[in-house]
C-alpha cells in the first residue's frame, strides 16, 4: 500500500490540499516516526485564551514525509498538567483522529495557572516532536476577566486575517453610522417583527435592552460579547442585533432614507444586514466539551468510514421547515437506491405527516456513513451546513438566497455541488457523483480542508472583533448607555479567580 504525501504547515491551520489519488486504511508499510511528527496550533500558545484550547498533530514517517491515513487507534496520548503545586482540573479527552494522518487535541481548563502548563504528547510511550511543551504562565481560564488592551498584539496572537470579504461587503453600504437615527428608527421599524437587542459596550462593559416579543435568544449574543470582552478591549460601540431567524433590512442604497445597519446571524440577497457567525456555531464553540457534543472540533473526529466504505447514497434528516424538504422525502420513496431522506418532526406541514410518515432520528455523526449529504434550507440557511462541510462527505447544496458569514469563500463545483432551488436536478447530481467518484471525493476533501481553516474557533473571535471594530470606526456620534438598559454581568465563578498579568510582545516572542 502506497501512502500519499500531503504538504504540512506549522501555522494554526492546515494548508488547502490538492488531492489527486486517495488511498484508505492504516498505512502499514510506513512506520510513524514520533520525533519527525509535527505538533502545532493555538493550544500551544498560553496567550490564546479560548473556552476549549486545541492543537494538531501531523503524523510523519521516517523519511520525513507526511502520512495521510489514520494511525492505530489510541496510539497517541496527551497529558496536560499545571506547573503549580496545587491540583488543577484539566479535561483532556483522547485525540480526535481526523482520518487523514492528522489528529486534533482538545483540552478545557477548569481554573487558571499562574506558572503555566506542561503538555506531554506521546506515541506508543515515545515523545512526539518537541514534547514536552511548556506553556509559561499565566494561562487563563475562560472566565478570567483579563482583557488585552493592545488590540494589535491580540490580533497577532490570534493570527487574525487582515480583512474578510463578507465584512467588507456588508459595510460597503454604511460609510457612516448615525446612532441618533438608529435609536429613533430601529424600534419603530423592527421591534414588532421579532426580537431586537439594543447593545452598548462602554469601557468594555456590556449593557442592553430588549425590543420586541421574542428576545430569549439574547442569551447567545450575551455570552459571546462577554467572552470577547474578557479577552480584548472592544471599542465603545452601540448596535442592534436581530436575534430572530430572518434578516431584516430590505432597503437598498438607492432608497431614501437608506438602509440601517442591523446585525444578524444570517444574510440574504434581498436584505442588507451585517452578518455575524451564527448563534449555533458560536454557542457550540463556547460550550464544547461541556454543554454540547456537536461542535466545530468534535465533528472533525467523527466523520464516519473512509470514503470507499461509505454508502453511495445521498442522505437527509430534518424537520419540515421548508416545503422542499417534503419533496426530498417524496423523492426518497421514488429513488431509494439513490436517496435516503426523511422528516423527523412536523410543525409547518402537519397535514403531510400521514402521507410521508415520520422518519426515525439519526445521530448527526451517523450522517457521514453516506457519501453525499443534501443541504436544504430551513426557515433560513440550514445551520448544519458548516458541520456537513467538515465531514468527509460530498455536500449537495440547494441554491439559496440565504448565507452565513463564511459562504463568500466557497465556490460551487469546487467545495460543493449546487442543486436547483426546487431540487429538480438533485437525482441527476447524485448520479453524477456516483459516476464520477474520484472527482466527488476531491470536492469533499477540498471543502473539508478549507472549512477546517475558516471555522477554527479562534477565527470566530477574530470575525466578531473585526465587525465591531469597523462598526465603531464609522459611528458619527458617541455611544451611550440608555436609561432603560441593564448591565450584563460577567459570570461569577469563585473557582476561576485569577490575577491578570500581561506579557510584553518581547516576552511573547521568547515563548
Amino acid at each position: 500500500m502506497t501512502c500519499q504525501i500531503n504538504i504540512k504547515t506549522a501555522s494554526f491551520a492546515l494548508t488547502l490540499i490538492t488531492v489527486t489519488v486517495l488511498n484508505v486504511g492504516f498505512c502499514k508499510d510506513t512506520d510513524i516516526d514520533p520525533g519527525k511528527c509535527v505538533v502545532w496550533g493555538p493550544g500551544l500558545n498560553p496567550d490564546v485564551v479560548l473556552p476549549v484550547r486545541y492543537f494538531y498533530i501531523q503524523t510523519v514517517d521516517s523519511h520525513g514525509e507526511n502520512i495521510n491515513v489514520s494511525p492505530a487507534k489510541d496510539s497517541f496520548k496527551v497529558k496536560i498538567t499545571s506547573l503549580e503545586k496545587e491540583y488543577l482540573r484539566i479535561h483532556v479527552p483522547l485525540p480526535l483522529d481526523r482520518a487523514d494522518g492528522s489528529l486534533l487535541v482538545r483540552y478545557r481548563l477548569y481554573g487558571s495557572s499562574s506558572k503555566g502548563l506542561k503538555i506531554e504528547v506521546m506515541y506508543e510511550d515515545k515523545p512526539v516532536a518537541k514534547s514536552p511543551y511548556t506553556l509559561k504562565g499565566p494561562v487563563y481560564h475562560e472566565y478570567c476577566d483579563c482583557s488585552q488592551s493592545d488590540v494589535a498584539a491580540w490580533q497577532t496572537i490570534m493570527q487574525c486575517p487582515e480583512q474578510d470579504p463578507q465584512i467588507q461587503a456588508d459595510f460597503s453600504l454604511f460609510p457612516s453610522i448615525d446612532l441618533q437615527r438608529l435609536s429613533q428608527e430601529v424600534p419603530l421599524r423592527f421591534a414588532k417583527r421579532g426580537g431586537i437587542i439594543h447593545y452598548t459596550i462602554l469601557n468594555n462593559r456590556v449593557h442592553r435592552r430588549s425590543l420586541g416579543k421574542y428576545t430569549d435568544f439574547k442569551m447567545f449574543s450575551d455570552e459571546i460579547l462577554l467572552s470577547i470582552t474578557r479577552k480584548v478591549i472592544l471599542p465603545d460601540v452601540e448596535f442592534y442585533i436581530n436575534v430572530g431567524d430572518w434578516p431584516m433590512e430590505t432597503r437598498t442604497a438607492s432608497d431614501k432614507p437608506g438602509p440601517v445597519p442591523i446585525i444578524s446571524w444570517c444574510g440574504s440577497t434581498e436584505t442588507r444586514d451585517i452578518i455575524l457567525p451564527t448563534y449555533d456555531i458560536t454557542h457550540s464553540s463556547l460550550e464544547a466539551m461541556r454543554g454540547v457534543t456537536n461542535d466545530l472540533l468534535s465533528v472533525q473526529g467523527n466523520t464516519g468510514p473512509v470514503w470507499s466504505n461509505k454508502t453511495s447514497k445521498a442522505f437527509f434528516r430534518g424537520r419540515d421547515s421548508r416545503e422542499e424538504r417534503l419533496h426530498l422525502a417524496t423523492m426518497s420513496e421514488k429513488h431509494p437506491e439513490l436517496l435516503d431522506a426523511g422528516i423527523t418532526a412536523y410543525f409547518f406541514f402537519r397535514e403531510r405527516e400521514k402521507d410521508l410518515g415520520k422518519a426515525p432520528l439519526v445521530g448527526f455523526f451517523d450522517f457521514f456513513k453516506y457519501k453525499y449529504q443534501v443541504n436544504v434550507d430551513g426557515t433560513v440557511a440550514a445551520y448544519r451546513f458548516p458541520y456537513l462541510t467538515l465531514g468527509n462527505s460530498l455536500v449537495l447544496k440547494q441554491d439559496s438566497p440565504y448565507y452565513e458569514h463564511f459562504y463568500t469563500h466557497l465556490k460551487p463545483g469546487v467545495h460543493y455541488i449546487p442543486v436547483r432551488r426546487n431540487l429538480s436536478d438533485l437525482i441527476e447530481k447524485i448520479n453524477w457523483a456516483k459516476n464520477n467518484d474520484a472527482e466527488a471525493e476531491i470536492i469533499a476533501k477540498t471543502s473539508q480542508s478549507l472549512v477546517r481553516d475558516l471555522l477554527q474557533p479562534h477565527r470566530l473571535y477574530c470575525y466578531y472583533y473585526s465587525v465591531f471594530q469597523i462598526y465603531a470606526s464609522r459611528q458619527t456620534t458617541q455611544p451611550s448607555v440608555h436609561p432603560d438598559m441593564e448591565a450584563v454581568p460577567q459570570p461569577s465563578d469563585p473557582t476561576t479567580l485569577c490575577n491578570c498579568e500581561r506579557r510584553s510582545m518581547e516576552q511573547r516572542d521568547e515563548l
